[in-house]
């Protein structure tokens, strides 16, 4: 028996019906902004799916682009100046930034209302606490999968990979909100593979190739990984990998996400959410 595959571009498309509805409700076309510092290649080709998807809706996607060499006072000076917008609705800082440059500091930078990566510690600590917030895009999407296939995790145990402030910490909050039994593991974790063995539901987001094998795996099992990795191919160029050996990871699991096609699209689509979530906030704010 072979694992049911998450079409992530399926999934997103639910989602993304969903937020063009929404859309139609409000008095004006959502704007967003991505900052994108430099010109990684890995990151360019995210933001042009993101701003192509927000175009694609409808809503009016912008890119700033500094250089890789901009001070962090001139990049702060950029968030602040769209903030004051009245235009923009949603601001995300593409990551990771320049050594030279403090993220945290960035991110704090950005107007709460408008932090539509869920990343600033406003939203984070209302996440924590249970409250309304824009919340990470990529464990949002990820709960959305894990949810088409189990509505109900109450009493779960879930095994997240992972302790990222992007990832693994606010994928282990929205857990618990669900009423699932979370361990947070990490790569300093102490026979990782066993607890692995425990889950109802495992989420891996450390970024190393092949690192959960098949029989870190529970038997029918839900498996989502958002790793990626480029992995240099002996006959030249390259593959993009995620944590999981998916080969023998199907052969257990009861779901799982493929890398790609699994759940880069749900992030684009919560984000587009995000979004509009923000735009309603603010118009109800003006009325």
């Amino acid at each position: 028996m072979t694992a049911n595959i998450l079409d992530g571009h399926a999934h997103a498309q639910i989602v993304i019906d969903k937020v063009a509805h929404e859309l139609d409700r409000l008095p004006h076309a959502p704007g967003l902004a991505v900052v994108l510092v430099g010109d990684d290649p890995a990151s360019q080709i995210y933001v042009q799916s993101k701003v192509r998807m927000a175009e694609r809706l409808g809503l009016r996607g912008e890119v700033e682009r500094p250089p890789d060499d901009c001070s962090e006072a001139d990049l702060l000076a950029r968030i602040e100046a769209l903030n004051a917008r009245d235009d923009i609705d949603g601001i995300l800082i593409q990551l990771p930034l320049p050594a030279h440059i403090d993220s945290l500091r960035v991110m704090a930078a950005v107007d709460p209302a408008k932090d539509v990566d869920g990343l600033h510690a406003l939203n984070a600590g209302r996440l924590f606490h249970g409250d309304d917030a824009l919340v990470p895009c990529t464990p949002l999407g990820c709960l959305r999968l894990i949810k088409s296939i189990r509505p109900d995790l109450t009493g779960a145990h879930a095994v997240v990979i992972g302790s990222s402030n992007i990832v693994g910490k606010p994928m282990a909050a929205l857990l618990l909100q669900e009423h699932a039994t979370v361990t947070q593991t990490h790569i300093h974790t102490r026979g990782i593979s066993k607890i692995c063995r425990q889950a109802d539901i495992l989420v891996s987001a450390v970024g190393k190739a092949g690192l959960v094998r098949g029989d870190w795996i529970k038997p029918q099992a839900i498996v989502i990984d958002v790793g990626t990795t480029r992995v240099e191919k002996p006959e030249g160029g390259y593959a993009v990998c995620g944590d999981v050996s998916f080969d023998e990871a199907v052969q257990v699991a009861g779901a799982i996400t493929p890398v790609p096609r699994g759940v880069g699209p749900m992030t684009i689509a919560c984000l587009m959410e995000n979004t509009v979530k923000a735009a309603k906030a603010r118009a109800a704010r003006l009325q």
